[in-house]
């Protein structure tokens, strides 16, 4: 049985063929510009592969309410082409298959649960660090939505005593992305994070916000396990500075087994970059029962 899957990303869309396993049979990437330009090459790529039901894990903010008159509609998003589309409606229409949707974030922590190195757990926070930061939340063995989805890349942060600045996002001045986010790095010290591997003092920095973020959401939302996926999360000198200062500012305060066994507790993504179309897949296959 093949499973389209669609991660909805506001730089590119990656679609992608599947089967029940998780493996992906072939994937293209189409850049995303306008609707109009960007729809209907989706469209003309499903359209006759046979897929039997097609996964959407999109930016945001998405409408995940399926009770709700714009469900499946991009919202408020700084994608101004983009604000207020119908994604879910115009792809059931051209495409007459069911369809599962969350957010992008929300699809990766679900590959990752479904196929990646939270398999087995109901309990599980997936977090993105790149051009933005988001965070996709499974509560007991469901994805988190609430009145809307979760929007974790902008909780409100202690400013390190050494960073005067603050951060660039232009609603926050003090959240998680505005401190931690590629585009951040990249003002603060004037170079891209891949460029500065061999300045501590970036990664010190760069940790004490994370590890930070990760309180919060260890306190709020006691999850099994935290993944770190994106661009800056690629520099992995930061998980040992990130897990020895979650372990300070938790200071003995909870005592489990896993924060315990840190080390596979605060992890990186591991599906090779796949865990979002593999979080489609099943969002498709979800869509079928």
């Amino acid at each position: 049985m093949l499973i389209g899957a669609l991660e909805a990303g506001g730089t590119k869309m990656v679609c992608a063929i599947g089967n029940e396993d998780g493996t992906i049979l072939e994937q293209v990437s189409i850049p995303t510009t306008t609707p109009e330009e960007t729809l209907p090459k989706i469209v003309a790529y499903f359209k006759d592969k046979g897929i039997k039901a097609l996964g959407v894990a999109a930016f945001g903010p998405v409408d995940v309410k399926p009770e709700s008159e714009t469900y499946g509609y991009i919202l408020d998003t700084p994608k101004l082409a983009w604000k207020h589309k119908d994604l879910l409606g115009i792809l059931k229409k051209e495409l007459e298959v069911p369809i599962g949707l969350d957010t992008d974030v929300n699809g990766s922590c679900l590959g990752e649960m479904t196929y990646g190195c939270a398999k087995g757990l109901d309990s599980v926070i997936y977090i993105t660090i790149g051009t933005g930061v988001g965070v996709g939340v499974s509560v007991n063995g469901k994805l988190l939505h609430g009145m809307l989805h979760p929007e974790g890349g902008h909780i409100l942060l202690e400013r390190h005593p050494e960073d005067p600045e603050g951060g660039i996002c232009p609603y926050h001045k003090n959240c998680l992305e505005g401190f931690a986010s590629g585009p951040s790095i990249e003002k603060r010290w004037g170079k891209k994070a891949i460029e500065l591997v061999d300045r501590p003092e970036v990664w010190e920095l760069e940790s004490y916000y994370i590890a930070q973020a990760l309180t919060d959401y260890i306190m709020i939302l006691s999850p099994q396990k935290i993944i770190l996926g994106g661009g800056v999360m690629h520099q992995e000198q930061l998980f040992p500075l990130i897990r020895s200062k979650v372990k300070e500012m938790v200071n003995g305060y909870i005592n489990t087994k896993e924060l315990e066994d840190i080390d596979n507790y605060i992890v990186p993504a591991s599906l090779n970059d796949d865990q979002g179309i593999m979080g489609c897949i099943k969002l498709g296959l979800d869509a079928l029962c």
